[in-house]
């Protein structure tokens, strides 16, 4: 076949192929630019859509001072400094620029900038002039890769104040310890949401009109029950009572008997809550007066008695014939030496003289006469349900403790161990737990909840006062109310150690407490103890209710009396002196 008449028809199919290869790249083209637009559109959106979210303003914590509301805690804005390393080419030349800006070590930001990450925080909390510096730089096309992130820091102005009731915010913006822990979900508020197209590098394009926005919802505010100018001279006292007392730590409550608010609570050591990375140990940050139970000692009696004379086991009048010791199980219960001897007792005397054959022989009377399974679920009853021991009290703190008391038919010896339980050994409680109990025996036996917290605003509105809550409004009978604040006052008026605690024009009630700590491979150190005192003060009724905790004092003597009630009496006269204690009506 000739050569020339094949070459139209090779021309001619080498078109049409052209031609069907046109075809099937148009229809291609409109199914991708036309019939699979959105889809398309849609996946290139996503690649270049990001979620960020905008940190809500944590809430401030006020406090009262001088009947003015001031902040305790405050905002104040910083900026965390970010890099993503995937998308910085020139490393070196990157890290020299900031780490300039930042006064930190060069090598030190190239390390980082060499992780296979997306994220490396570069320097944390920095300050506007610094996040500025870093924006002039990516603007003036020094760097990519690094941006400045908003973000909070909690400032203290009054330094270490409180610092044990208060917590502190870490470094994730969570509130860790005290009120920041306890109230964490309304203090922290609701972050907003930013959906923003970025460009190449991933560097959000704000500007753009495919943004949506969430506003953050900001925390809540929170006004404290607590008197600044009490609580900074409840701290100076304590500090000064334990150096007197060679003690390292404890622990003063001030409450108000009449609706459970804290107006002073004070623990030490301490610490700076805007320091708290400083701290090595962590169980400095823990407030003991609520997270520490301890074995109070004869302050327990109080309670006992209370027990007894509103269970109708004992009359305010009785008297009984104390042996001195008793002889239960394998123990023998003794008084200390300067008990006077077997003689005969009222039951003003088992608090007056501190007794503990009175607090055993009180606890007799609630199982009719004898120590059994009667008298020890009486006594049971009254702890848990009346009293509230055993539980966690529900004040805005984190890291309550609930302490321990003994079931009235739970393990062995349960006659001796309850008869320990009545003068404040072989069970325990926090701080916060006894002067709760205290606060319900000397109002008229209301137990109100503990609370740190006298008011929350929502932000930009008013504050709305806390209502008070009730617990148990049973807890004794008025009549034994009144009977137990005269026998705590009897106590302080005729204990040759406490007398000087009276003050001309006021009631003041108190009672000592000495109890042996505990070894931590069973039973007791001989010569280790810790003291307590619990009491009011008022004019007509009591305004206040104190307890205190001196833990391990180095002193001599005992150490309720000779560590804990002097502490007693200087926050007696603190509150007398310096906030309007009502003197009793002439």
């Amino acid at each position: 076949m000739d050569s020339t008449s094949t070459q139209p028809k090779r021309i001619t199919l080498f078109y049409s192929v052209l031609v069907a290869v046109a075809i099937v790249f148009v229809v291609r083209l409109f199914y991708l630019q036309v019939v699979q637009h959105s889809y398309y559109q849609n996946q290139a959106q996503a690649n270049q859509l990001k979620r960020y979210e905008i940190p809500a303003d944590r809430g401030t914590i006020f406090a009262s001072d001088g009947g003015e509301s001031v902040p305790i805690v405050l905002n104040e804005r910083r900026y965390n400094i970010v890099a993503d390393p995937q998308i910085i080419i020139d490393k070196e030349e990157v890290a020299s620029k900031v780490a300039e800006v930042l006064a930190i070590n060069k090598e030190t930001i190239v390390d980082q900038l060499n992780n296979v990450t997306r994220y490396e925080i570069l320097a944390k909390k920095q300050t506007t002039e610094t996040k500025e510096a870093i924006e002039k730089l990516y603007a003036d096309g020094e760097i990519v890769g690094v941006f400045a992130e908003k973000t909070v820091q909690r400032v203290y102005p009054q330094g270490e104040l409180a610092a044990s009731l208060l917590g502190f915010v870490d470094d994730e913006g969570s509130g860790q310890y005290g009120i920041e822990q306890a109230l964490e979900e309304d203090l922290s508020g609701q972050p907003g949401l930013v959906k923003s197209l970025t460009d190449q590098n991933g560097i959000p394009l704000l500007a753009g009109g495919e943004n949506t926005l969430e506003d953050p919802i900001d925390g809540q505010n929170i006004q404290l029950t607590i008197d600044v100018a009490m609580q900074r001279q409840a701290e100076t006292i304590l500090k000064q009572g334990l150096d007197n007392a060679l003690s390292e730590s404890g622990d003063v409550i001030i409450m108000d008997p009449t609706t459970g608010a804290i107006k002073a609570m004070a623990s030490y050591p301490t610490y700076d809550p805007a320091k708290f990375f400083e701290i090595e140990d962590p169980r400095i940050f823990n407030n003991t007066a609520v997270s520490s139970p301890l074995e109070p000692g004869s302050v327990m009696k109080v309670l006992t008695a209370a027990a007894a004379l509103d269970s109708g086991s004992v009359s305010s009048d009785q008297s009984y014939f104390d042996p001195s010791f008793y002889r239960i199980d394998d123990a023998v219960v003794r008084n200390i030496e300067e008990d006077g001897g077997a003689a005969t007792r009222s039951v003003s005397d088992i608090l007056k003289f501190s007794l503990n054959t009175g607090a055993t022989w009180l606890l007799m009377q609630m199982g009719n006469g004898e120590l059994n399974e009667q008298g020890r679920k009486v006594w049971h009853d009254y702890m848990v349900n009346h009293f509230q021991f055993g539980k966690q009290t529900g004040i805005e703190q984190g890291y309550q403790e609930p302490g321990i008391i003994p079931g009235p038919n739970e393990g062995f010896g349960l006659n001796i161990r309850y008869a320990n339980t009545s003068f404040g050994q072989g069970m325990t409680v926090t701080p916060l737990q006894m002067t709760s109990a205290i606060a319900s025996i000397v109002n008229g036996g209301v137990y109100y909840q503990p609370t740190l917290v006298a008011a929350t605003a929502s932000p930009g509105e008013e504050m709305q006062p806390t209502t008070p809550v009730v617990i148990n409004d049973n807890v004794i009978s008025p009549e034994t109310s009144r009977t137990l604040v005269d026998f705590m006052q009897t106590v302080v008026a005729g204990n040759s150690v406490t007398r000087g605690l009276q003050r001309d024009g006021y009631i003041i009630g108190g009672k000592t407490g000495t109890a042996e700590i505990a070894r931590p491979e069973g039973g007791y150190f001989a010569d280790r103890f810790n003291g307590t005192y619990t009491g009011f003060v008022g004019g007509d009724n009591p305004e206040y209710v104190v307890f205190v905790r001196v833990n391990d004092p180095g002193i001599g003597g005992y150490a309720g009396s000779q560590a804990a009630a002097p502490l007693f009496g200087s926050l007696v006269d603190m509150l007398i002196n310096n906030f309007s204690v009502r003197s009793q009506a002439q």
